[in-house]
């Protein structure tokens, strides 16, 4: 038997955004200009190969010294001689870093004789079960059940377990839990879905919801909210995961319901946003993304983490650039280059470079602005919490000083999940082994709270993204 038959290797989309990557590394290295060399270099290293020369000229530098000038002047002081040796040095180095068919690996081989290949997505069948009407179920012995007691859901809500559930039941939400935590170095973020189950504070108590203070606006009482379990991952490998995480929220937005997913890192964007534009169908989706980082790197041998999920859905032109919008960007990436090219994209972003300045009410209202007058009808929102301040998440792989407050972030979630149409809904990068007090967990619980607050509002036809309840804003004693 032949290594190729017994063994799958990379799948076919896996192979396409592979020569896509480096169609377009090449591509750049054509198009970049050489820099011509400061005359006191250029009589220093005449004598050298001409390949060396054009390779200090050309692009491939910026990995040992991030701009021709700052390598320019490391050789002030150096020797011809001792040019050339550096010169060989970085060569070396990037043929060491570079793809090696002789001794590496181009795909991971797997076992396709395993008779247990998809045990890991494959669905239970009804027939395993006894027979029952479709629709959701209730898990709570008690009428007024609190979220400490009984088995554990998001927000004390029934569950589904099917597309017939949440069409007989006429669900609004199915919340889902995505244990993804392979996109990332730091583990731990599989537990999110774990800990918003057993940890809220909020939703239902059987016969009794209470509202929103700010809005006097009840999600419990107006719309039909369930867990629809988690989607089950191949622990081992994040590609083989994916097609089956898009394919799961695809089923929820077909079924009628938005999709709420509870990760699991970041990763989980381009299958999550993916699923929905299945449905919805390709520049008619667009996504507002909260985060402190813009995840759309392209460097790396590996062509999805929870760096790169913004990069891959452009790649396959699954969202418009003029479809997309960030919020809260700080830290040190991304760079020039990268804003560069979210400008050439057509992306609008909001670091907080931009709140500092402005102010937070003014940006607010420009991301309210560009959504509702600028953008498409249907709107996914990607909610990584590191948009947050530490001091709110600190339970997070990534954490950035500097970002937005929980009195800044509830109400413009609240305020777009009210005043547009929302398709799906992502919450990531929730660590639990490192959130220390429960901080991250009860405010990640909270986001999703104004999330479905919003949605309610828009249900009872509250679209003002600033709707607050006169009776909590006044108390209508004043002379």
């Amino acid at each position: 038997m032949t290594f190729a038959n017994r063994y799958k290797v990379l799948p076919l989309f896996m192979i396409a955004a592979l020569l896509v990557t480096v169609s377009r590394t090449s591509a750049q290295d054509e198009e970049f200009e050489a820099v011509d060399l400061p005359d006191s270099l250029a009589e220093k290293v005449a004598g050298l190969d001409p390949e060396k020369i054009d390779f200090i000229r050309g692009p491939r530098i910026f990995q040992f010294a991030g701009s021709h000038e700052r390598l320019f002047d490391r050789f002030k002081n150096k020797s011809a001689a001792e040019i050339e040796g550096y010169i060989d040095a970085m060569i070396r180095v990037q043929e060491l870093n570079a793809f090696n068919p002789e001794t590496d690996m181009a795909a991971i081989p797997l076992n396709t004789e395993d008779r247990g290949f998809n045990s890991w997505k494959t669905l239970r069948p009804k027939e395993f079960d006894t027979p029952r009407d479709d629709g959701p179920i209730n898990v709570n012995r008690y009428l007024r059940a609190g979220p400490k007691n009984g088995i554990p859901t998001f927000f004390n809500m029934p569950i589904a377990m099917t597309p017939e559930d949440l069409v007989a039941g006429d669900v609004d939400v199915a919340i889902m839990g995505v244990g993804l935590d392979t996109g990332t170095g730091y583990r731990g973020a599989a537990y999110g879905p774990r800990a918003l189950r057993t940890g809220t504070i909020y939703g239902g108590t059987g016969m009794s919801n209470l509202p929103h203070m700010h809005t006097m606006v009840s999600a419990f009482n107006e719309l039909t909210v369930v867990d629809y379990g988690d989607v089950n991952v191949d622990l081992l490998s994040l590609e083989r995961s994916l097609e089956h995480i898009r394919t799961m929220v695809r089923e929820v937005a077909a079924a009628g319901s938005i999709p709420m997913i509870v990760g699991g890192d970041h990763s989980l964007m381009y299958p999550d946003v993916a699923g929905v534009v299945d449905v919805y169908g390709v520049g008619n989706v667009g996504v507002i993304h909260f985060d402190a980082h813009y995840d759309a790197g392209e460097s790396g041998s590996h062509l999805l983490s929870h760096g790169q999920p913004v990069r891959r859905l452009f790649n396959e032109k699954l969202v418009p650039g003029k479809n997309f919008i960030q919020v809260g960007l700080r830290g040190s990436w991304p760079g020039r280059a990268g804003f560069e090219w979210m400008q050439q994209e057509g992306l609008r972003y909001h670091p907080m470079a931009e709140i500092e300045k402005n102010g937070w009410d003014a940006v607010k209202e420009r991301v309210f602005r560009e959504a509702l007058e600028d953008g498409p009808e249907h709107i996914f929102i990607s909610f990584d919490i590191d948009v947050l301040d530490p001091a709110y998440m600190p339970g997070t792989g990534t954490p950035e000083p500097g970002g937005l407050t929980t009195r800044e972030a509830f109400p413009i979630v609240r305020g777009l999940c009210a005043s547009k149409h929302i398709v799906g809904f992502e919450l990531v990068e929730l660590n639990p082994l490192v959130d220390p007090g429960y901080t991250t967990a009860q405010n990640s619980n909270r986001i999703l709270y104004e999330c479905l607050t919003g949605i309610a509002m828009r249900k009872l036809g509250i679209s003002d993204p600033n709707y607050l309840s006169p009776l909590t804003t006044e108390h209508g004693h004043d002379e």
